[in-house]
């Protein structure tokens, strides 16, 4: 039932954030998505636990629904403040790029595609 309720807004705001030229709500939708596997994840090692917790489903809809509101956006601070620290103290800030500079992207002349 919870699925039903919140998968299809979901995946149409991910299609969007795709399609759009912000790389914030890129951030957001990816981490959210990351983040939604994982709970989903652990819910199912966790079940013959989770079952005598009688407000797990309150406190999943309530942790989810501050994940995906863009008044909130849960996903994006976890990822800021947890998961992004943590890789750049493990693998250095050489791999992650500052986020206020574009990309920069190199574009090799190509070749003429001609049949």
């Amino acid at each position: 039932m919870f699925d039903i309720l919140f998968c299809d807004d979901e995946r149409y705001a991910s299609v969007v954030a795709i399609e759009s030229t912000s790389k914030l709500d890129d951030e957001q939708w990816l981490a959210y998505w990351i983040l939604y596997s994982f709970l989903t994840l652990m819910e199912m090692l966790l079940q013959p636990m989770l079952q005598w917790i009688p407000i797990w489903y309150d406190l999943k809809l309530a942790l989810v629904a501050w994940l995906v509101l863009p008044q909130f956006r849960g996903a994006a601070f976890i990822y800021e403040k947890f998961v992004r620290e943590k890789l750049i103290t493990k693998y250095g800030a050489r791999y992650f790029r500052d986020k206020s500079s574009p990309p920069k992207v190199s574009v090799k002349p190509s070749e003429d595609w001609t049949d």
